[in-house]
């Protein structure tokens, strides 16, 4: 396998309303980005062209129809044009059914781009949920959105800040809801998804920590016994399974633990144990993956960010990372279709 191998990433615009066209523009005026992969943006034209005069970043936008048109030079930016955007329409800051009916158009083009093989993993700019619903895409988020797309039963989300990777067992439901998907066969599939991604980012051997739902993981049944029910049966079926995994941890030091590199990722039970874990280091630092699908998809871990739409000012680097993150899961899941 060639080391000078560049993933071609197809990159969704996101919401039109929000940040999302601004940052891409940033994050491909990244040499380090730019270096790493073969980009593609999908999207609408006019758009990103307002979005690299509001930016100021580097570059000239060039509209094409299918990705056989790409071209790859210097200095330029490749847009798949959906041309879904009325521009003299759009207010940016505000929720708008029409960007949100074009973001779900262009995650729906990059996912089968992907799945047909003609690029080698998506990474998505930000949407928002509310657009989404109005514009009559009943989905809580990417995740959702990309497994029905995908025709995948089993996914999982991960969270990347440096070298705390956190997957969650439960996302987008009530506490309540969550409390009750703690179950071992549910866990145990995340165990495997887990295991899967980490050898997809390079770490053949991954050891994998396992967080407990209640306060100091039930301190043995006093403050519950969902972790001797539930989550150590699923860490003795991982384990005779192969999987070097340890837990359940109390919550409240798991995190750290993974993140001075005691462990290369952490099982939280629900959103917010692990969200509140990974966003504690930093909310622009972030890359949200998708496990369970067939192909690769990265993502930033922030909103449309709508406060600083039109004001170029939005910070690109979770996006950056998220293009790093897809290009070293592509190497690598080459490097076990291809051995050297």
């Amino acid at each position: 396998m060639s080391e000078e191998y560049e993933p071609l990433l197809a990159i969704t615009m996101g919401d039109a309303a929000g940040s999302g066209p601004e940052i891409v523009t940033k994050a491909l005026a990244d040499p380090e980005a730019r270096a790493v992969c073969r980009p593609i943006v999908i999207g609408d034209a006019d758009t990103m062209r307002a979005a690299l005069k509001i930016t100021g970043a580097p570059g000239e936008i060039r509209a094409i129809e299918r990705i056989s048109e790409v071209l790859f030079r210097e200095g330029i930016i490749e847009v798949i044009d959906l041309h879904n955007i009325q521009l003299d329409r759009l207010k940016r800051g505000q929720v708008d059914p029409m960007a949100g009916k074009a973001a779900f158009e262009y995650i729906k083009l990059a996912t089968a781009l992907a799945l047909a093989g003609e690029c080698d993993a998506i990474v998505t700019s930000a949407i928002n949920k509310e657009a989404l619903n109005k514009a009559g895409y009943h989905y809580d988020g990417h995740t959702q959105l990309l497994a029905e797309l995908c025709e995948a039963s089993d996914v999982a989300m991960m969270l990347v800040s440096g070298q705390l990777r956190v997957i969650h067992v439960s996302t987008h439901v009530s506490l309540r809801q969550a409390i009750e998907m703690v179950r071992p066969e549910r866990i145990l599939t995340v165990l495997r998804l887990t295991y899967e991604a980490m050898r997809q980012m390079g770490i053949d051997e991954p050891r994998i920590a396992v967080v407990g739902l209640n306060p100091h993981a039930g301190e043995d049944g006093l403050f519950g016994d969902e972790e001797s029910k539930y989550i150590a049966p699923a860490i003795e079926a991982a384990r005779r399974q192969g999987i070097i995994v340890a837990g359940p941890f109390p919550p409240d030091s798991a995190f750290l633990r993974t993140s001075e590199g005691q462990f290369d990722a952490a099982i939280a039970m629900y959103h917010d144990q692990g969200h509140i874990a990974v966003k504690m280091r930093g909310i622009t630092q972030g890359v949200n993956v998708t496990l369970g699908l067939p192909i690769i998809r990265t993502s930033v871990d922030h909103g449309t960010v709508f406060g600083k739409a039109g004001k170029g000012t939005a910070d690109s680097t979770s996006l950056i990372q998220a293009i790093k993150l897809a290009s070293v899961m592509c190497r690598n899941r080459r490097r076990f279709s291809h051995p050297c």
